[in-house]
């Protein structure tokens, strides 16, 4: 296990017990929705029909998602680096009786087969928190040809706005979007990784990906969250998270 998977490791099972309450209630819904805003997947049409599909979500948490996708037939297998995080899993699953295996894993190293999905995914999964090179190095593996990659992570007009040290972005560029990659969030220990779109597109091309789409998310008018980093105002104005559609490219 690399340092930075050791320090996320140690931050999200600390912050575990505070997604306890909000993973119960995902847990309850139904309607499979992406990001701080719940935008629906109804609307965004980013995974498409799951039934029947061998699906990993790459960085599940307390495997809210997975549970969704069960629920539409998926073969689903949740996977994340954090003990605590899968063992609220587990007890959802039991309260909620939704099955499906779960993996204690680093996500820069997946103990999966090669070709064994049609589609890997992650919601402020490992597309935030395990290294690019890495984790589009493990999704082209692990997927079939054919197969799709999706994932949410913070929009990077976002990240140019929102000092580590700060609770909300601002309105005005205070980082450099050269040579953007490795945030160490002060507060937690945690890493997170983002990079400038350009250097995106040339990452998934060089493991064999089409892209397919980038989707901006803007959230409706009068939408809701429960996290502060970001207003309502200015997610309408700019998009505070993006999602990334690839393709892995047959031989």
């Amino acid at each position: 296990m690399t340092e930075d998977a050791r320090r996320n490791r140690i931050a999200w099972d600390r912050m575990s017990g505070d997604f306890a309450v909000s993973g119960r209630r995902n847990w309850q819904k139904t309607d499979p929705s992406w990001g701080i805003w719940g935008v629906r997947e109804s609307e965004v049409q980013v995974l498409g029909e799951v039934s029947g599909k061998a699906v990993l979500e790459h960085g599940c948490g307390n495997a809210y998602f997975s549970s969704w996708l069960a629920r539409r037939g998926a073969r689903v297998v949740g996977l994340d680096n954090s003990p605590r995080q899968l063992g609220h899993a587990r007890a959802f699953q039991d309260e909620f009786g939704v099955a499906f295996p779960l993996v204690l894993a680093d996500g820069a190293h997946v103990p999966l087969a090669d070709e064994s999905f049609d589609i890997v995914f992650s919601e402020y999964g490992a597309g935030l928190w395990v290294d690019p090179e890495c984790m589009i190095a493990e999704a082209s593996r692990l997927l079939r040809p054919g197969g799709l990659l999706a994932f949410l992570t913070n929009g990077a007009i976002l990240q140019l706005c929102w000092p580590m040290e700060e609770e909300r972005a601002g309105t005005t560029l205070v980082r450099d979007y050269f040579g953007m990659r490795r945030d160490s969030n002060p507060a937690d220990g945690s890493v997170e990784f983002h990079l400038p779109h350009g250097e995106w597109i040339r990452l998934l091309r060089r493991h064999r990906f089409a892209i397919e789409d980038l989707i901006e998310v803007r959230p409706p008018e009068g939408a809701t969250s429960r996290w502060q980093f970001v207003s309502l105002e200015w997610a309408r104005r700019w998009p505070c998270e993006e999602i990334w559609k690839a393709r892995k490219i047959g031989d």
